[in-house]
């Protein structure tokens, strides 16, 4: 049979192509197969301090042991998490970015926040579960209110200056709000720790914010706290009430945490990563450092986690339609 120089030729190219697939194909096997071969670093969307900060930091420095490369955590705050966000959904989907991720930009953003630059659902998947905690009110120690009705009480005769670091806790103190007849007036940080000193400096007149990150301030005697959004009161706050206890039996607010990867991230990738923070949060260190903070594991493995998420999305919804909360 005679083969001319263009056969030959497209027949060297198709060769070349399908050789050049295959071993494109190897090396991204080979290279799934080990992972992690370099540094993976944490995204946070918050400032040092956070009980999510906190949890990052702790999963971290454990994954490290575990998967034999140095985990590190980078703090980008600012715009109610998008610019950690949008860092994160610009690195390639390889496992070496991971998104500390929270309630307020997973469920909250998308409902009060036109043009979002991200799909929480389609731009990133859930690696696990980490914590979650009730949120508490608190107010400086020489604040005129001493109860939750005392504050109550003053804000429906007028603004009272609120102090919040996230959509979702802005989000969960226009539900009390509503739901108190109260008139509260947002200003919003970009971490705890700035509210923190702020509400010791009685610029605010009080803040709602995580436990976790209060917990100490709280103990020491430096803030006063005047109620808590769990079901039942936090056992190392036993005299604090909830704020179901105040007659208000639907309000329930927990803020949670998890691990989350770009969307295209091989399956590979995530279950090793899955199998890292499974196993930490089944340890007895993990037990010890949520009890520490007052907070309660949420070792929701992938899937438990993706179901969590969407109906985290559509609580949050119930809440924003109830509350006349609208994209803006």
């Amino acid at each position: 049979m005679r083969i001319n120089r263009r056969t030959f030729v497209s027949a060297t190219l198709a060769a070349s192509v399908g050789t050049g697939a295959a071993f494109g194909m190897a090396g991204a096997h080979a290279e799934t197969a080990n992972y992690p071969s370099q540094v993976i670093k944490i995204i946070v969307p918050f400032t040092p301090g956070s009980g999510s900060d906190t949890s990052a930091r702790f999963f971290g420095e454990h994954m490290s042991r575990i998967l034999g490369q140095s985990v590190i955590v980078e703090n980008r705050p600012g715009a109610n998490g998008v610019i950690a966000f949008q860092a994160v959904k610009s690195q390639p989907a390889d496992g070496y970015t991971v998104l500390l991720a929270s309630n307020s930009p997973m469920a909250v953003n998308p409902l009060v926040f036109k043009n979002l630059p991200y799909d929480p659902s389609k731009d990133f998947r859930p690696v696990y579960g980490l914590t979650r905690n009730m949120n508490v009110l608190v107010v400086a120690n020489e604040s005129p209110y001493k109860t939750f009705g005392d504050l109550v009480a003053a804000a429906h005769k007028q603004p009272l200056m609120m102090g919040t670091y996230s959509a979702g806790y802005e989000l969960a103190g226009r539900w009390l709000a509503d739901l108190t007849g109260s008139q509260f007036t947002n200003v919003a940080y970009k971490g705890q720790a700035q509210i923190m000193t702020d509400i010791m400096g009685k610029h605010l007149d009080f803040a709602l914010v995580d436990l976790s990150g209060a917990l100490n301030f709280i103990t020491e005697g430096k803030l006063r706290a005047l109620a808590v959004s769990g079901e039942e009161r936090n056992p190392e706050l036993p005299n604090v009430p909830t704020v179901r206890e105040q007659g208000f039996k639907d309000y329930v607010q927990y803020s949670w945490v998890s691990f989350y990867v770009r969307a295209q991230t091989p399956d590979a990738i995530v279950n090793k990563l899955a199998d890292a923070v499974g196993k930490i949060s089944a340890s007895d260190e993990a037990r010890e450092h949520v009890r520490q903070r007052s907070a309660q594991l949420m070792a929701y493995p992938p899937q438990e986690m993706t179901r969590f998420h969407n109906a985290e999305i559509e609580r949050f919804r119930k809440i924003a339609e109830k509350a006349g909360i609208k994209p803006q």
